[in-house]
């Protein structure tokens, strides 16, 4: 199944009086590239998620976002980090004598000051945080590889939509191909006539080998045929049952590689005109394959 790089998930859960949110969204990205935020005393979940991630996703650059909340308050210890509270009394006792101030520095003031308390969580069983954790995470990511998966079936028709138009550029091209030939022979002719003025001594046998040179120069048959079988390589690599979108992106390459290569044998306008537009479709059809995981 076709899957976007783009997507979004999200859960949130209460499981063993914890309220558990993951968040889960992502971007193109040429590799795979996991950015996790979780709650720094619980630091120790990053490598589990990545590893949950990796084993779903193949690309992308993804971000996931852990809340993880005690119902009830927190099970934290406060307490007063003594040495530097007396610091800090220290030096606003300075500054009284120093600069002549009252000294009105009150409990509510002194508490203002980040560190003079120190918080310890209570010591929490690391097997039980990750099966929390997990339970939530696996149900964020089914709902973010769900979207990833409608907005690949999306991409997959448009994709196999654009790769069968190129079929009609491609068949206008080889039926002008030959009537290109002959018009440059019907040209060549009377080019000779026009600068001989006498037609009974045309070498035609020249005429013709010139005209062959010509059909064998601007010739693009075999760039038509693997033109073909790249389209056709197209609807086979999307039926996959897997990330495609490195393959498909090699045969964008090959799809350029053989149009340009028709736009510089065209010798022709209305091929040159042909081309133009096949090259115009075939870069849209790089664009969307761009998404794909």
């Amino acid at each position: 199944m076709v899957k976007s790089m783009t997507g979004y998930g999200r859960c949130e859960q209460v499981v063993d009086h914890k309220k558990v949110t993951v968040e889960i969204k992502s971007v193109n990205h040429r590799y795979f590239d996991c950015n996790i935020r979780v709650p720094r005393r619980y630091a120790f979940l990053e490598d589990k998620i990545r590893k949950v991630l990796s084993e779903n996703v193949s690309r992308g650059k993804i971000d996931v976002f852990l809340e993880m909340e005690t119902l009830g308050g927190e099970e934290k210890a406060v307490s007063l980090n003594e040495a530097v509270a007396t610091n800090y009394l220290k030096v606003f006792s300075q500054m009284e004598q120093t600069f002549s101030l009252k000294n009105d520095i009150t409990v509510s003031a002194l508490a203002r000051f980040s560190d003079v308390f120190s918080t310890e969580y209570t010591e929490e069983n690391e097997e039980e945080i990750w099966q929390a954790t997990e339970l939530v995470l696996k149900n964020a990511l089914n709902d973010f590889i769900a979207m990833r998966s409608r907005e690949g079936e999306r991409m997959r028709v448009d994709i196999l939509q654009k790769a069968d138009g190129l079929l009609k550029d491609i068949e206008e091209i080889e039926r002008l191909s030959p009537q290109s030939v002959e018009n440059y022979r019907q040209k060549l002719t009377a080019r000779i006539h026009e600068m001989l003025g006498d037609a009974t001594i045309i070498d035609e046998g020249r005429i013709l080998t010139e005209t062959a040179i010509y059909a064998d120069k601007i010739a693009v048959a075999e760039e038509t045929v693997r033109l073909r079988s790249h389209i056709k390589e197209v609807h086979t690599i999307l039926d996959f049952n897997e990330p495609v979108g490195r393959k498909l992106d090699f045969l964008m390459q090959e799809f350029n590689r053989e149009a340009n290569t028709i736009g510089s044998k065209a010798n022709d306008i209305a091929i040159s005109k042909l081309t133009i537009n096949l090259k115009s479709e075939i870069e849209k059809m790089r664009e969307q394959v761009q998404n794909v995981e």
